[in-house]
């Protein structure tokens, strides 16, 4: 979910929050073990404007069809992950914000910082990868209790997460600091060139391939980031959902679209393994 939260799923900012959206069609595919168990796959965005209607009658008749959904998250509410942020996040004695990024990079961080209403001296006790996440939290429309994993959380009767808030945090603690500058100038450029607007429109009319491009421009940046925010983690997480549908229990698997689609998302993970995938939707 924080992962999310700075590349794809937050989707930027939006230029135009009451604007006329293509037909919702988002991308979601079936997944069969070869013993012939099925569960379904389906990449979500984490905040969304108000108007962004999502749901699909096809997605409605396969969610009620689940077992168990399984998110990045289960608990999205956790207290400890705020206190845990909190003690992650603060540094003393921290270099001004523009200073941690290469000189060519700072006049896109500049530009987030004054869209943010933010000053480089705001960030003296902020890690980097802490600043990431609150300047896209600051300048994104979308607003996460709109997210799509949320609302089908309070749907389902049974939930599973495929990570911690703890983890997710430590996560992103333990990069290099050369990959927190990554992070956030991938942040700033990301917002200079709106590009949150091209990502949702993609992913709302399920247009995978330029979903798929915006995903490699947002992490070429950095292998390392890539490495840590999606392959090591869709790694992880691929024995855990084969194992829920070779078990029987119709898993509705609900992640970030970026983990999904790819060589290295989900889909293509599960057929390295055998799996069946068919996109439904």
């Amino acid at each position: 979910m924080i992962a999310g939260a700075l590349w794809l799923a937050g989707c930027g900012a939006l230029s135009e929050p009451d604007r006329d959206w293509p037909d919702a069609s988002p991308a979601m595919w079936e997944i069969t073990a070869p013993s012939g168990e099925v569960g379904w796959i389906f990449g979500t965005v984490h905040a969304l404007p108000d108007d962004v209607d999502w749901h699909t009658p096809l997605l409605d008749e396969k969610f009620a069809q689940a077992g168990v959904l399984v998110v990045e998250v289960a608990n999205l509410d956790d207290p400890a992950g705020a206190s845990l942020y909190a003690d992650l996040s603060e540094t003393p004695g921290q270099p001004a914000l523009t200073r941690r990024v290469d000189p060519d990079e700072r006049d896109a961080l500049r530009q987030l910082l004054d869209d943010a209403g933010m000053e480089d001296d705001d960030f003296s006790r902020i890690e980097s990868w802490a600043a990431a996440m609150m300047l896209s939290g600051k300048v994104r429309t979308g607003d996460p209790t709109n997210g799509v994993d949320r609302a089908l959380i309070d749907e389902a009767d049974t939930v599973v997460g495929l990570e911690t808030y703890v983890e997710q945090l430590t996560m992103f603690d333990t990069l290099s600091s050369e990959a927190q500058s990554d992070l956030l100038f991938g942040v700033a450029r990301s917002h200079q060139a709106d590009s949150g607007d091209g990502m949702l429109l993609a992913w709302i009319a399920g247009q995978e391939d330029e979903l798929a491009g915006h995903v490699n421009d947002t992490l070429q940046l950095s292998p390392e980031l890539r490495r840590v925010l999606l392959t090591d983690r869709n790694e992880r997480w691929t024995p855990r959902i084969a194992a829920k549908i070779e078990g029987g229990r119709k898993p509705f698997v609900a992640v970030g679209a970026g983990h999904v689609i790819g060589e290295d998302g989900l889909v293509a993970l599960l057929e390295q393994r055998s799996f069946a995938a068919r996109r439904i939707q």
